[in-house]
């Protein structure tokens, strides 16, 4: 059985990025898609996610951990 969340991601990357660029060279082909991750990954909300990017939830995930234990 497949990891439905990678099939997911790698469904978005091919519509998203490699189905809409023709790659002159693997330098070219990497930088693409190394903005693309970054875009993905720091300035698009996920639904997932309670519609927060993947950054502001970690660093919602860090200020929640730190209060849990200050209750302790």
């Amino acid at each position: 059985m497949q990891n439905g969340l990678v099939k997911n991601f790698n469904g978005r990357m091919q519509e998203e990025c490699l189905n809409k660029h023709l790659f002159p060279s693997l330098r070219h082909a990497c930088r693409m898609i190394a903005a693309w991750r970054g875009d993905h990954k720091h300035h698009r909300p996920h639904s997932s996610l309670d519609e927060l990017t993947l950054r502001k939830y970690h660093q919602r995930s860090k200020e929640d951990q730190t209060l849990n234990r200050a209750n302790l």
